[in-house]
């Protein structure tokens, strides 16, 4: 290698290395708040109103899908991102339309668009 400034090879350090926490490999839902929502849709399959789900676990976020049928867009999506715990809140539920029907801090409360029996009371 010689020693003229414009051929430094690109692998070689510049200056003082930067240390940045590891990001995490996906947001995920915790046991408690799965147990609410695999609750809420336990109910609503035994009324005969859903049928479906699915669980992604994404890296800037994790989505329950509901669905009527298995063949369909999801009719309710429930969201976990982190980056707007600061914000409007770290869950929100999403209608097939892409409206945001209620977001919020407590998962209980957020759910409560959804869940007629307790919104009802």
């Amino acid at each position: 290698m010689s020693s003229v400034s414009g051929d430094r090879d690109p692998s070689e350090s510049r200056g003082p290395e930067r240390s940045t926490p590891p990001l995490p490999q996906s947001v995920t839902f915790n046991r408690a708040e799965l147990n609410r929502i695999l609750n809420l849709y336990g109910r609503m399959v035994a009324d005969g109103e859903w049928r479906d789900y699915a669980i992604d676990f994404l890296k800037d976020r994790a989505v329950f899908s509901i669905f009527r049928r298995a063949s369909e867009v999801p009719i309710y999506r429930i969201e976990k991102d982190p980056r707007l715990a600061r914000k409007q809140g770290v869950y929100s539920v999403i209608a097939a339309s892409g409206q945001i029907l209620r977001r919020g801090h407590d998962l209980e409360r957020v759910l409560l668009v959804i869940d007629r029996k307790l919104a009802l009371v």
